[in-house]
C-alpha cells in the first residue's frame, strides 16, 4: 500500500504556483522536485494542510487563502525610513528589494516602494502577503522521515548544509 502524507513524511512533488490571474509566480518544472518534511511548517500552512492524506502519483489544485499562506497585508509592515539608513547603496529606487537583518536576527525581505528627498518607504511585509495562491501539485513519491530529519526539522534530500 502507498505510503499516504502525514507527520513524519518525507515529500517530493512537483508544483506550478499562480496568482488569482493565472500568472506562474514560482514553478519546479524543468528541475528537481521541492522536498519538504511534513508537519515541520516548511510550507505554507494552507498548502499542508491540503496534502494530508494523499500519496505518490496523486495530482491536485489547491486554492490557499492570504491567512493560510504568507498573511494578509501588515499595515504595521509599511514604514518610512530616513535615506541615510542605506549607507553604501548610491542609488535607492522604488521597486529594490533588499535583505536586512531583524532586530531577532532573522533575515527580512525590505521592498522599497517610494522615495521622496530623504524619505524613503518601505515594505517589510512578504511579497506574496495579501495574495491568494493557486497550487498544481503533482507527488513524486512520499516516504518515512529519519530521525535526523525529524530531530532537524527538515528533510535531507539533494544534501543541505547548517
Amino acid at each position: 500500500m502507498a505510503l499516504l502524507i502525514g507527520e513524519k513524511s518525507v515529500v517530493s512533488m512537483h508544483y506550478k504556483l499562480m496568482d488569482e490571474a493565472g500568472k506562474v509566480l514560482d514553478s519546479s518544472e524543468g528541475g528537481e522536485p521541492l522536498a519538504y518534511l511534513h508537519g515541520a511548517g516548511n510550507i505554507v500552512s494552507g498548502l499542508e494542510k491540503a496534502l494530508v492524506g494523499k500519496s505518490a502519483g496523486d495530482s491536485l489544485t489547491v486554492k490557499v487563502a492570504p491567512a493560510e499562506g504568507y498573511g494578509e497585508v501588515d499595515p504595521n509592515g509599511i514604514k518610512v525610513i530616513e535615506r541615510a539608513a542605506f549607507e553604501g547603496v548610491d542609488v535607492v529606487e522604488a521597486g529594490m528589494a533588499f535583505e536586512a537583518k531583524a532586530p531577532d536576527g532573522t533575515a527580512q525581505h525590505i521592498v522599497v516602494t517610494k522615495v521622496e528627498g530623504d524619505e524613503v518607504t518601505i515594505d517589510l511585509n512578504h511579497p506574496l502577503a495579501g495574495v491568494t495562491l493557486n497550487f498544481d501539485i503533482q507527488i513524486v513519491n512520499v516516504r518515512e522521515a529519519t530521525q535526523e530529519e525529524l530531530d532537524h526539522g527538515h528533510t535531507h534530500e539533494g544534501g543541505h548544509a547548517h
